[in-house]
């Protein structure tokens, strides 16, 4: 699947992710610093379309891109950004876990982004506790895998295949597009 037309459609503080027009959601969750933007930005072959900041836990609300007028990317804030208040890092998540337990949308999949370098994290085992919790299909996409040097990354990506406990998990590179192809074949199987 080849992404050709992107739009920003809107951006979602509260509790309200319909769209009025039935097309199905694909959600990205992650860590702050992960690599979220930078992944979305590498698949839809816009460097800035998703705006990555300098600062992590800078964005604040859920964003909706309809893509090739057949479907939204919801682009959740980064979670767990230790600058930010207690409060905040939780109105964060609990946005999160409304949108994955009681809205009446169904994502047809959920990506999590985690660095490959980190592996995966407290944070990122309770967010997926969730979603499989509430039955989302669920693919873990290890970002960065380009800045591991080969034997670590071979060592890296083994690990968290076992801590992943059988989840399908997508090598990524959103500097070099490695795992891009890849990717947009398994959003397209959902869709």
């Amino acid at each position: 699947m080849k992404i050709l037309k992107t739009e920003f459609a809107r951006g979602v503080i509260g509790n309200d992710y319909s769209t009025g027009d039935g097309f199905p959601q694909i959600a990205f969750l992650g860590r702050s610093n992960s690599g979220k933007s930078s992944v979305i930005n590498s698949l839809t072959g816009k460097k800035n379309f998703v705006k990555s900041s300098k600062v992590p836990g800078k964005t604040l609300e859920a964003n909706f891109f309809r893509m090739n007028d057949s479907f939204y990317l919801v682009d959740f804030p980064g979670y767990g950004y230790a600058r930010r208040s207690i409060a905040d890092r939780n109105r964060m998540v609990k946005r999160i876990f409304w949108y994955l337990e009681f809205s009446n949308i169904r994502p047809k999949a959920v990506f999590l982004v985690i660095d490959a370098n980190v592996g995966l994290t407290k944070l990122d085992w309770e967010m997926l506790q969730i979603v499989k919790k509430n039955n989302h299909k669920i693919i873990i996409i290890a970002n960065k895998a380009d800045k591991l040097a080969k034997a670590k990354r071979a060592e890296k990506i083994s690990s968290i295949i076992q801590e992943a406990q059988g989840l399908q998990i997508l090598e990524y590179s959103a500097k070099t597009d490695e795992g891009k192809d890849e990717l947009s074949n398994i959003i397209a199987s959902f869709l």
